[in-house]
């Protein structure tokens, strides 16, 4: 269990799962999916304390990710660390849920080889852009997409207090990704991965799905900020 959720209360942390055996892990894992869960997420590396990196069991995560790959699901992790990506990929995981952020180790070969085993990552670099490893950071992401590996938007919202992606559309253009590369991280990326139909692009008999923005992303990636109204189905349901 990550340290820093160690104010939650305490019932809240008797119900979140840490399976120490394969089999503990797929019994939870299907409890999980009973419940109605979507998509599985594995703390592959947890900072358990600071500094402190404790990697999940390779057989443990390895049966988790069996499960949910049965019933159709993407498993998430998040790595940490070189161990933790490691674990991530030998296990079967399909998408990193952050860019690792202990960067030790983490060289151009074992990213190719992610690519190899069809991984995605999403950045998330809004939460490390306080961190001194921040600029490897953002060479491991572009590096990533660089040798073939498909990129997602997302943030940390949730645990990151502060709503505004600005910092985070800052930080993809402090890495190098263009504003096409970060379109496709918004639109048609998650739709492949997600095996979703008729979605992403514009077209005739697609879903109607839009954002309107309010200035030119092609000139400065944090004007994907700037949304005037989303549009979802052809119809309005945020107009600013």
């Amino acid at each position: 269990m990550p340290y820093y959720l160690g104010n939650l209360p305490a019932e809240v942390r008797a119900s979140l799962p840490q399976p120490s055996t394969p089999a503990e892990a797929v019994a939870l894992v299907q409890q999980n999916i009973a419940a109605g869960a979507d998509v599985l997420k594995l703390f592959t590396g947890s900072y358990v304390a600071r500094g402190h990196i404790k990697p999940m069991p390779l057989d443990v995560a390895r049966a988790a990710v069996e499960v949910a790959h049965a019933n159709h699901q993407l498993a998430f992790a998040h790595p940490s660390n070189l161990e933790g990506v490691r674990i991530a990929m030998d296990s079967g995981v399909d998408v990193l849920a952050h860019a690792p952020d202990t960067v030790e180790g983490i060289d151009d070969s074992l990213l190719a080889n992610l690519v190899a085993h069809h991984m995605s990552m999403i950045p998330t670099l809004k939460l490390f852009s306080d961190e001194d490893t921040i600029p490897r950071i953002r060479a491991i992401v572009l590096k990533f997409h660089q040798v073939g590996g498909p990129l997602m938007f997302g943030t940390d919202t949730g645990f990151v207090t502060d709503y505004d992606l600005t910092e985070e559309y800052r930080q993809l253009s402090l890495a190098g990704l263009s504003f096409k590369d970060v379109l496709a991280m918004l639109t048609t990326a998650p739709v492949k991965r997600f095996g979703l139909k008729n979605e992403g692009r514009v077209e005739p008999g697609y879903r109607g799905d839009l954002t309107i923005l309010s200035a030119d992303p092609t000139q400065r990636l944090t004007a994907f900020t700037k949304v005037s109204y989303a549009i979802r189905g052809g119809r309005v349901i945020y107009p600013r």
